[in-house]
Parts: C-alpha cells; structure tokens; sequence
C-alpha cells in the first residue's frame, strides 16, 4: 500500500520515516494526536524508479555541487506526475479526514529523527493545503529530500545518498491560537530535571522557524518542588503564523497580545504532563511541537534530543600550573577514570602512602579528566634543590624513561622555599618508616582474614549510622594501617633494589643478572603471579571457586575503581579466565619450572667466576626478592583493603535507597549522607555526566606538560599517546621502537595489539602481546605470550616483574609500540637490549 493510517502498527521508520513513526507511536499510545495518515515511502520509491529517474538523481548528486544537485533534482520532479494509483490513495486518504479538510503536509525521511541525529529542517512543510493541492505538496516534499542542505549534510553525516527515501506525513492542520516546542531536558544547561517550553500565537512555524522571540517557561520535574515553575521570561513576539486560503503568513501579533503570556499556570501544568507523558514513552529527552487550540493541547511532532549538552564539572588539576604529569608506575594500576567516590579514596592511599612525597602548596598527584597523574615537577624540584640531581636517573626505574631534550617544568618556588618545606619531613621519614616496617609483618600475616570479616560485618549492618560508626572505628583504620604498610615497604632497600641489579649486570651481564634475580615467587607465593598460579590451581581442581575468590578474587585489571565489581565476586570473569588457561606445554607452572632451571645455570657462572663473592651475592639477592616480595604483598593487601571498601559503598547504597548513585559522591559526602544528610546527592546527576564524558576518550598521553583539554585532544586526528606538551614542540615520534629492557631473551613472532584485558581472548599462544600498559588483570594472559612489548613501563613495573619470573622477554616503556605496530606485524624482541625490530613479511 502507499498510505497507510496515522496510528497503523506497520508505519515504522522504513515505511513512515523518522518523523511518521514517531507520530504513530504517539498515536497508538494514546496521546493527542491530530488525524492523518502517512503517504508510505513505497510511494516515493515507485515514483522514482519510473523512467530512469533514480538513475538521473544519482548521476545529478555525484560530482557538483550540492546546489547544483539540487536545482537539477527540482527539476526532474516537477517535470512528473504521480502515478495514478499512488494519487488515488492519496485522495482516498484525505478523504476520510472529512470533507476537503484543510492539512499538513510534512516530509519524512528515513534518516531523520533518530537518537544520534536529527535532520530537523532538512525536508520541506507545506500547510493549509486543500484539494488538489494535496498531490501537488507531496512531490514537492518528494523532492525536498534533495535540497542543496539536505545533500550537503546526510553527505556530512556519513549517510549513503543512495540509501534514503522519503515518506510524507499528512495531518489535519490544526487552526491554533498558540503553539510552540517543548524541551524535556533543558538543551542549554543540560538539565535533565527541568522542562523548557517555548509558546507563541498562531500557528508554531514562526517559533520553530526563528521569526519571533517566544515566552520561555522553565518547569522543575523533580524532588518535593516538582511542577513548580522556576523561571518564567515573557518574548516580545511581534508576528504570528496564521492560515489564510491557500496557505500561511506571517501577520503582526496584536498589541494587546505582544507582552501578555501565552500560557496561564494551569495550561503549563498540564502541558508538562503531557511532556513527561511523551518522555516516559520514549526513555530518553525529547523536543516537542505542540499546538494549543480552544484551549486543548496537541502533539504535531516529537524528536529526540539529539547532542544534548549535559551539565558537567571540570575535573582537571593540569590547570593548577606548567607542570609535568605522568600516568605510568602507579598509573598503570589505576588505568581507568576514576569515579568521585574512588578519586576521594585514592587521595586517602596517597596521604598514607607517600606521606612525605608532599610539598605544602603544590599538587604531588593530580586527577586529569578523571584519570590519576603524578607531578613530576615535583620530584625533579625538590632533588634539585636538595643537589641531588644524579640521583634523578633513579626516577626513570620508576616511573619511565623521559623523551631526550624534555625541558622539565619545575615549581614556581625557590630552592630555600623547597628544603624548609621538604626538611621537616624528612626528619619524621626515619621514625615512621622504621615503625611501620616492624609492624608489617603482623598485618600481612592477618590482612586477609581481617578483611574478610570486615567484609561480613558491612553487609549485616542494620542501620546507616551503624554502618557510618563502623568506618570511624575500624574500616578507616585498617584502610590506612595497610596504606602505611605499604609505604613502609616501598620505602625499604631503595639502594638495595638499584645497586644489586646494577652491580650483577657488570659482574655477568644482563641476561645472567635478570635470571638470578628472578625467584622471589620461590620463598613464598609472589602476588603478581597469584592470579595466574590460583587460575592453574582451579582448573587442576586443587582448590574450589570460593576459595580462589577469598585468596585471588581481590586482584584485577580495575582493582582500585570501587564501581566495578572484583573477580571475585563475578563468576563470569572466573570462567573466562578458566577457558583461556593454556595447555600443560605453557602454562605458568612450567615457564616457572624453566625459569628456575635458567636461574641455577646462571648462579652455577657465577659460581665458577666469582667464588669467593658467591655467598655475600646470595644474601644481597635474598634481601632484592624479599624487598620485592614485601611490596608486593603489601600492595596486594591495600588491594584487598579497596574491596571492603566497595563492599561498604555498596551497603551504603542498600541503606540509604541511593543505589550505585554513591560511587559518585566522595567518601566524606558518602557518610554525611549515612547520618542523614542527603544534601551531598543533588551533584550526583551531573557528575555521573562528567564522569560518562570522560569515560567515551580514548586513554590520555602518558606524559603531559602544562595545562591539557582532554575533549580537545581527543578530537586532534595528530594527538600522541606518549606525550603532550603544551608549550609546543616537542620531540618526533620515533620510527624505532625502543624502551627499557624488560626482561632478556629474544624472540621473534607476530604482533596482537590488546587495548584492554577484556580483549585478552584475541592473544593466540605465541604471538607477541604489544599494549599501552599491563597491570596484575594482564597476568593471566602473559603464559600465552610469546613476549610483551608496552608503551608505558620501568624496570620495576608490572610487565618486568612478571615477564622476568616467567622467563619472557619483555621491552617496556616504549612510548610508541602501539602507534607504530600493528596485529600481524612480524618483529623480533630483544628484551635484554629493550628493542623492537620490525621484519620484513
């Protein structure tokens, strides 16, 4: 059929268009909708297929101009008449409207009014049409899918030109005294608690059109002042759109109407109804044409909002100063952008962490479009100041190798200023690490039981200030007793961890080295392996699923964002984890077993070179695999300590019927809210906005100088990932790929790029894993891995530890693998002198 009534079930947007099939569904559910029916987009079809005129459309649209398109497509319409039996239908239609009823005759497009785009305006409207005119309106709406605009901006929106059609919607023209649109969502502020309603005289071409400033009311649609109106501006609405035979003009309003409103309160009232009637109806904000007459309301159009701008805050500490950030070592671990509920949490693990990295005054870690950066300026002030410059190569063991030439930014401070700031902390350096260090073993030895019955104690909570007093009285403390823990252990043997290395790679070279210092896994489990030895654990049947949740489930690729659940507590991960653990020939308990075979050859050398430095060698190696051991496991329990802390957000959530809304307030706003305070949730919406703007950009460079827009980075097609330099300049991107020797061996294989360790199922055993970072959610992948290669990375980071216990080869801290690989290259991994070397294929 080519018509099909207003309200039919089958006028969906193949056969209706964008516009028709919205007004259908508004039909069908009821709401008031004037009469009509839809001219179907077979009728366009068929008309253009007769006589080679598609043909002639698309040889008119390729090769000119869209305005030279247009007025050759103008013509080839015109020159034709419909075919008589869509012109019957046509007829027939209107008919059952009434006798010679006056209509509406509105394009329809099949790419128009969708959730992502909107080609309001593109196609052409036609009122007051009567009698012949009617078929006359449709072709000339026919070819208003190929007005110069239209071409240009389907051609714009990647819209094929010879995959849209055209469907007409003819209603009853309602003879108005008012009309306007409506807005469900308010589209400059991007509330979404407000209705905006915009409402003029006569009939509603004027508003949309833009010919007169319209009475703007702005409704509040929720909390206790739902309904009430929050803003109310009455337009000087000089002209009205009225009907007059043959069609429309534009008169002057009376004066007595000019500055009177258009709506009483009552009527907006009841036309905010119907806007949250419409909204409902479609789940998602929508823009309204409205008309009013005799003084009932009716719906002549509804689109969705398309490109709402939504309120958001600005979480961006690069505008603090010139300073140089970096997202590696830890970085890595928190590789997401961080709820506000994790960032206030992460602020506590970095006060108790790196208690004396702090300067009064300036910014020792920073959050960046929601993702966690560390200010180096920081670092290279004080070791200026302090004349430790040939100290700062150590910086590069930690954090990463910086591009040749980079000019650091330091603080806008004197070196005085600096040492009277960095003195006093030093001074309690000594005492608090040495305290912290004794009572390490003690809580590493109970960590995990602790938490496990913190973890059952949150969930059988009764009340929320039963729930807010458990957080004073023990979560908080066992929170920071395990963030000082780390501390402590991060802080031990730093010349132990440098000079060990340094002094074995003279002695026997870099491969040797490497291989004597691998077995920290040996004296006990070590926890960046846990996951991979627990998943081999589980598959051999040597331990059940709740017992690898309650030793391994804590540890995964997002741990510290307390949004996302933990392995754990999701046997999905577990199984997909399961399923890729490799066959006996890879797995890691045989890697492990080589290992240790390459590790007794290598002290079996040294042996027969230096055996008289044999047994003082050991001890130092002793102490590098139990100082690396102690970081890890204390960094495994901080971990663990991040899931009591999700668990105690979830059962805030569960008492106070805010849900998962309080991951996106702080920790402090979090337990005002548990004592009664509800206040801290009115930023909750445009938060979770800013939080989901952030959340849609590719990851940020890993370093970045001075201040940095991440939306306007994102959307340069020029943007790096290893640098930002908002200074200008800065060093090429290098053809080579290079970085720091990871972990020795060589090896050559085919590239698999991973962007994240839910694609992990893509890396086939034995091909070459390249990736921007890794953290302990990578482990499981690692045994597949015929060697890794990373952008980010330093000898201490993730990608080494591992790769060096498994006897990988691993390059890490590359800054440019993945620009300049790609799945499938060949290349060849020299992990012992940190190169990558692409072959031929």
């Amino acid at each position: 059929m080519k018509t099909l009534p207003l309200d039919d079930e089958a006028a969906d947007l193949a056969l209706a268009g964008g516009k028709g099939a919205s007004l259908a569904r508004l039909a069908r559910a009821g709401l008031p909708v004037p009469g009509g029916f839809h001219v179907t987009t077979d009728a366009y079809r068929d008309f253009v297929s007769r006589d080679g005129l598609n043909d002639q459309i698309m040889e008119a649209v390729s090769g000119t101009s869209p305005e030279q398109s247009s007025r050759r497509i103008a013509e080839l319409f015109s020159a034709r008449e419909i075919p008589a039996e869509t012109a019957a239908e046509i007829r027939a239609a209107h008919a059952r409207l009434g006798e010679d009823v006056p209509v509406a005759v509105r394009s329809s497009a099949t790419a128009e009014d969708l959730p992502g785009m909107s080609f309001a305006g593109q196609q052409d409207t036609y009122l007051n049409i009567r009698g012949d005119g009617l078929l006359d309106a449709v072709r000339r709406c026919w070819a208003s899918l190929w007005t110069a605009r239209a071409i240009a901006y389907r051609a714009a929106n990647g819209v094929p030109q010879d995959d849209v059609a055209l469907a007409v919607v003819v209603q009853e023209l309602v003879d108005a005294d008012a009309a306007g649109v409506l807005f469900t969502a308010n589209p400059v502020t991007g509330a979404l608690d407000q209705i905006v309603i915009n409402a003029s005289w006569g009939l509603g071409e004027a508003v949309v059109g833009g010919q007169v400033t319209p009475d703007t009311v702005v409704v509040r649609t929720d909390g206790e002042e739902s309904g009430e109106i929050v803003e109310e501006r009455v337009g000087d609405k000089t002209v009205m759109t009225v009907r007059v035979p043959g069609g429309t003009r534009e008169e002057p309003v009376p004066e007595d109407l000019r500055h009177r409103p258009v709506l009483d309160p009552a009527q907006v009232t009841r036309l905010a109804r119907l806007a949250a009637e419409i909204e409902e109806l479609y789940g998602t904000p929508m823009d309204v044409e409205w008309v009013r007459r005799e003084g009932t309301f009716l719906v002549v159009q509804a689109r969705p909002i398309t490109r709402l701008r939504r309120r958001v805050e600005e979480w961006n500490d690069s505008l603090a100063g010139d300073y140089l950030w970096t997202s590696a070592n830890l970085g890595e671990a928190i590789p997401d952008v961080m709820t506000p509920c994790t960032w206030s949490l992460v602020q506590i693990f970095i006060g108790e962490a790196m208690s004396t990295s702090a300067l009064p005054g300036f910014h020792m870690v920073g959050n960046i479009g929601g993702r966690f950066y560390m200010n180096l300026s920081v670092v290279f002030s004080v070791a200026r100041a302090l004349g430790m410059r040939k100290r700062l190569g150590a910086v590069e063991q930690v954090f990463g190798r910086l591009p040749r030439g980079l000019d650091v930014p330091l603080l806008p401070a004197s070196r005085w200023q600096i040492i009277r700031s960095v003195l006093p902390l030093a001074f309690t350096l000594r005492g608090r690490i040495a305290a912290n260090a004794e009572r390490m073993p003690g809580f590493l030895a109970t960590a995990r039981q602790r938490c496990e019955e913190l973890r059952e104690r949150i969930a059988a909570t009764a009340t929320a200030g039963e729930l807010a007093g458990l957080w004073e009285a023990e979560l908080l403390p066992y929170f920071v007793e395990a963030c000082r823990t780390l501390e402590a252990a991060g802080r031990q043997g730093g010349n132990t961890l440098v000079m060990t290395r340094a002094r074995l790679r003279e002695a026997v070279g870099e491969r040797d080295a490497e291989a004597m210092l691998t077995g920290a896994n040996a004296d006990g489990e070590l926890a960046s392996l846990g996951t991979i030895v627990g998943l081999e654990r589980l598959a051999a049947k040597e331990i059940d699923r709740e017992t690898f949740a309650r030793l391994y489930g804590h540890r995964g690729a997002h741990e510290f964002e307390v949004s996302i659940p933990r392995p754990g507590e999701d046997p999905r991960w577990i199984d997909a984890r399961l399923a890729a653990v490799p066959g006996s020939s890879g797995h890691a308990g045989t890697l492990l077993d080589h290992q240790r075979e390459a590790r007794e050859a290598a002290w079996r050398r040294f042996e027969e070179r230096y055996p008289r430095k044999l047994a003082d060698t050991r001890l130092r190696v002793a102490r590098w695999n139990a100082i690396v051991r102690d970081r890890e496991n204390a960094r495994s329990e901080v971990i663990r300590a991040f899931w009591a802390l999700r668990a105690f957000v979830l059962r805030a959530g569960e008492l106070t019927g805010h849900g998962d809304d309080l991951f996106f307030l702080s920790i402090q706003e979090i337990l005002a809210v548990l004592r009664g305070d509800d206040t801290p949730t009115e930023p909750v919406a445009v938060r979770r906005a800013t939080y989901e703007r952030y959340a849609a950009l590719p990851a940020y460079p890993t370093l970045i100088v001075g201040r940095f827009d991440p939306e306007r980075w994102a959307a340069d097609p020029g943007r790096r990932g290893d640098i930002f330099d908002a200074r200008g300049g800065g060093a090429p991107v290098s053809d080579t790929v290079t970085g720091f020797p990871g972990a020795p061996g060589v090896v050559e294989g085919v590239v698999r790029v991973i962007a994240g360790p839910e694609d992990g199922d893509r890396l086939a055993p034995g091909e070459i894993l390249v990736t921007t970072l890794t953290n302990i959610g990578w482990t499981p992948m690692f045994p597949r891995a015929a060697a890794v290669v990373t952008d980010m990375g330093a000898p201490l980071s993730h990608a080494s530890i591992v790769a060096r216990e498994l006897g990988i080869p691993a390059v890490v801290g590359t800054g440019n693998a993945t620009m300049r690989l790609r799945d499938g290259d060949r290349i060849r991994v020299d992990g012992e002198r940190g190169t990558v070397e692409l072959l031929e294929p």
